[in-house]
């Protein structure tokens, strides 16, 4: 017979959404940083610009 699953406490469901939460602040001051370092002109990400489309395009 079905029996109901045991309730989980407050601080284990906080601790779970506090981290979750944690990971979207990680990888969104990833993101900022990576703006930042390409609008800087100091990265090392390898991105294809409008000048390089256009000569492919030819």
């Amino acid at each position: 017979m079905a029996v109901p699953k045991k309730k989980t406490s407050k601080s284990k469901r906080d601790k779970r959404r506090a981290t979750w939460r944690h990971k979207a602040v990680v990888e969104a001051r990833k993101a900022i940083s990576l703006g930042k370092s390409i609008l800087s002109g100091r990265s090392n990400f390898v991105y294809p610009t409008a000048e390089e489309e256009e000569t492919e395009e030819s």
